[in-house]
């Protein structure tokens, strides 16, 4: 059997102030291919750059306008600094605008039309009506009898973890309702209420940003977690197949079940913030059998920058020592 090497790619929540800075300073193909999205974004770009490398977090660093495009340049240019070492994953899988990046790596577009893209998507998500997401302890049916209003599961981590989205009045009711029966919830470290139907009008603005953008068949395969089926070239040039998705709900355990049924072993290196995905993955029983492997490309919040080029370095040291089955 084959070893199979994966990228996964966070979504909103996983941000955290110092994310990346490190290997920015220190990882040559990391620092330009940023320097390269945040060029794509003008002066937009210069800003959330001078923001992202202040010694001080910004006030809008959970907001989509700034942890969207942060998330999705940190996501493309681990992509891009793992290929440069010679690596060649044999799937990628993102959660949220995780995926974006995933498209950006397989090649479906290029950095520079990822500026209008990303920026695309920050100006419609700011005309959404203010809401939140909240991640809950819990299956589908456990949570499905208390949501109420426009509140909807936006997500499906793990069997027994659910994200919900919706408006701030209606989540903080279903919230309540479910605190009220003994389940566990933490809110997400968002301002908008993504995966949700108050984004619906907001994806179909999306979708004008990828006017004149040519959009190609991947070069990797993308696990979708839209579908949880591995992205199609139809889909893959069709521009409402990535659009939607801000308003449609995260499949991130289907994507991940099917990606883990291939023959092989399996190594996850995650290409974000460290946390958030890994943390979801190590429940699957393919990682508690020792049959997947889940590295972190960066470390978790609160670590020294000076951790983050060691931290690469480790989990790609580690993968060419992981023996083939």
């Amino acid at each position: 059997m084959s070893q199979n090497v994966s990228l996964m790619f966070p979504g909103q929540g996983a941000q955290h102030h110092g994310m990346g800075v490190g290997l920015y300073r220190d990882e040559p193909v990391f620092r330009n291919a940023m320097d390269d999205f945040f060029a794509a974004l003008g002066n937009d770009g210069e800003q959330l750059r001078d923001e992202w490398l202040s010694a001080a977090p910004g006030p809008l660093l959970d907001d989509s306008s700034r942890a969207q495009p942060l998330l999705f340049g940190l996501g493309h240019a681990l992509g891009a600094a793992v290929l440069a070492r010679g690596i060649e994953p044999s799937a990628l899988i993102g959660h949220s605008v995780g995926e974006l990046a995933a498209a950006a790596v397989a090649g479906v577009f290029t950095a520079t039309e990822a500026g209008r893209i990303m920026a695309g998507r920050s100006e419609a998500m700011a005309k959404t009506v203010p809401g939140g997401m909240v991640a809950v302890a819990g299956t589908v049916d456990d949570v499905t009898p208390h949501l109420r209003g426009d509140v909807v599961v936006g997500a499906v981590n793990t069997p027994r973890q659910v994200v919900l989205a919706g408006p701030q009045e209606d989540l903080q009711a279903v919230v309540q309702a479910l605190a009220a029966h003994g389940f566990a919830c933490q809110p997400a470290r968002a301002r908008q209420a993504f995966h949700s139907p108050a984004c619906a009008g907001a994806a179909v603005e999306f979708e004008s940003a990828f006017d004149g953008v040519r959009l190609s068949t991947p070069r990797i395969t993308i696990r979708s977690t839209r579908t949880g089926l591995p992205v199609t070239p139809d889909q893959a040039a069709t521009p409402e197949f990535w659009a939607a998705q801000i308003a449609l709900p995260v499949r991130f355990w289907a994507a991940l079940d099917h990606l883990l049924e291939e023959e092989g072993t399996h190594v996850l290196l995650e290409a974000g913030p460290g946390g958030s995905c890994s943390s979801m993955t190590r429940r699957h029983p393919a990682v508690r059998e020792k049959r997947a492997e889940v590295l972190p490309l960066l470390p978790p919040a609160g670590q020294d920058p000076g951790m983050d080029v060691d931290t690469f370095d480790r989990a790609l040291t580690r993968l060419s020592t992981v023996p083939h089955a």
